[in-house]
């Protein structure tokens, strides 16, 4: 009996440390580009990787063709990247545009504000990532500009079955 209670203790106590700061992702319904409305939660059963930005962010200009290449190393993976656009209603034509000039191809929404970077634990300043698993739950935040290795060893260790250490649940980038 002690060995049947020692090991459930031990299994609660690895389920607790592997969730301990997964969180589940906001409800966010947003459009894209064509206006077609899109939801977060419809994308559960992938892995995802947000990106919040602004044209008028410069940080921002730099990180998403940069992302837009890691998205493609990723392709027929199980991984989704969405570019989340903050800019206000009146700029949203530049949107396009500053996608075309960066040879961004990620898919791109827009509706967001400053509160929703907040609602995702990211602050108010970006840009701005999160990482969510399969459940929909953020498994990574990254502040500020997004390196490389910074989303490569989250969506990885989601790929591997989550095998060893898990990632930062927080990466501060400026």
């Amino acid at each position: 009996m002690k060995a049947l209670t020692c090991a459930l203790l031990i299994l609660c106590c690895v389920f607790y440390v592997e969730n301990a700061h997964a969180k589940r992702a906001p409800n966010l319904e947003l459009r894209d580009l064509q206006g077609h409305s899109q939801k977060l939660a419809s994308l559960r059963g992938q892995i995802v990787v947000l990106n919040f930005w602004a044209t008028w962010c410069g940080p921002c200009r730099e990180e998403l063709p940069r992302l837009s290449k890691l998205a493609q190393s990723y392709n027929g993976m199980n991984v989704r990247f969405i570019a989340v656009s903050i800019d206000a209603a009146k700029d949203r034509a530049k949107i396009q545009p500053a996608l075309d000039r960066g040879h961004v191809t990620l898919e791109n929404w827009v509706g967001a504000s400053t509160d929703t970077l907040g609602s995702f634990g990211l602050g108010d300043i970006v840009p701005g990532t999160v990482i969510l698993d399969e459940r929909g739950e953020i498994i990574a935040r990254i502040m500020g500009e997004a390196r490389d290795e910074d989303v490569r060893t989250a969506v990885d260790w989601l790929l591997s079955d989550r095998s060893g250490p898990p990632p930062a649940a927080v990466t501060k980038r400026y």
